[in-house]
């Protein structure tokens, strides 16, 4: 339906509480990319969170299939929440509610060829959201507010740090690089698996690029050689200064420059292709 005719009562958790889990797809082509994975982790985050998945895999295909198809632009973004529905306000779960699912798709726009040749500019902040950041929430008044402070300074995102580590951005994964090895911290329970992120990794690993996970101080982020961000929008993108300082000599390094052939090669070949791709693990 059109999006002025959607409606949802005032009651629904998601509006209460925002006490729900969401999911973006990318789709390449008319083609959504890992939609298995995707729909893998919103069934991951509708567990961790006690919210019946209302469909079956087949049919989230079936659903996003038919937004897909009704889209006037090739390149999308689907993004559909399940929330746990409608109630009487009360924090403790709802007996008998049935789950609201709303989807959109808007057109899916990577960055500029020109941002992607000079960088990026982040700030960096605390991270002072939940523990549970690995579910994919859409209670997102952490990110939102971690993210207005880089827009305000004029900056595509905020890299986060607890307790004087690395854990993601506000809306992205990270990676850094020292001495031509990639580094990012290990998925836990502080960081949201990001199937760009994995996408990263893999090419890595196919390419024998020097790959490591562990957790990475503020300091060796702050003297890192290159700094990268990657999500489903931003693909990977160079962050060459960070809260005002250059990163390292402050342009693109020559590891992101490689990777980023790499994923715009494996785009054009598997992601428009829709190929089920198989890179080594």
């Amino acid at each position: 339906m059109p999006l002025e005719d959607a409606k949802v009562p005032v009651l629904d958790r998601g509006f209460i509480f925002g006490d729900g889990v969401y999911e973006v797809v990318p789709v390449y082509s008319n083609v959504p990319f890992r939609l298995d994975e995707h729909l893998a982790r919103l069934e991951r985050s509708l567990a961790a969170v006690g919210i019946r998945n209302p469909y079956t895999r087949e049919q989230w295909r079936g659903f996003i299939a038919g937004l897909v198809a009704r889209q006037s632009f090739e390149d999308q973004a689907v993004y559909f929440q399940v929330t746990r529905g409608v109630a009487k306000r009360d924090h403790a779960f709802p007996k008998n509610a049935q789950p609201t699912i709303f989807m959109m798709s808007n057109p899916l726009v990577a960055p500029a060829p020109a941002q992607v040749e000079a960088g990026a500019a982040a700030i960096s902040a605390r991270d002072n959201r939940w523990l549970r950041c690995d579910i994919k929430s859409i209670s997102l008044i952490g990110n939102v507010l971690l993210r207005q402070l880089s827009a305000e300074a004029d900056a595509v995102e905020t890299l986060l740090f607890r307790d004087g580590k690395l854990t993601e951005a506000s809306a992205s994964n990270v990676f850094v690089v020292k001495r031509g090895v990639i580094q990012s911290p290990p998925k836990t329970e502080l960081i949201l698996p990001g199937i760009t992120y994995d996408v990263v990794v893999e090419l890595a690993r196919a390419n024998a690029l020097p790959l490591e996970f562990r957790e990475i101080s503020e300091a060796e982020v702050r003297a890192a050689d290159e700094i990268w961000v990657t999500s489903s929008s931003k693909e990977v993108l160079a962050v060459v200064r960070l809260d005002g300082a250059p990163v390292a000599d402050g342009r693109p390094g020559p590891v992101f420059r490689r990777m980023y052939r790499l994923y715009q090669d494996f785009k054009h070949k598997v992601m428009r292709a829709g190929r089920r791709e198989s890179l080594p693990a």
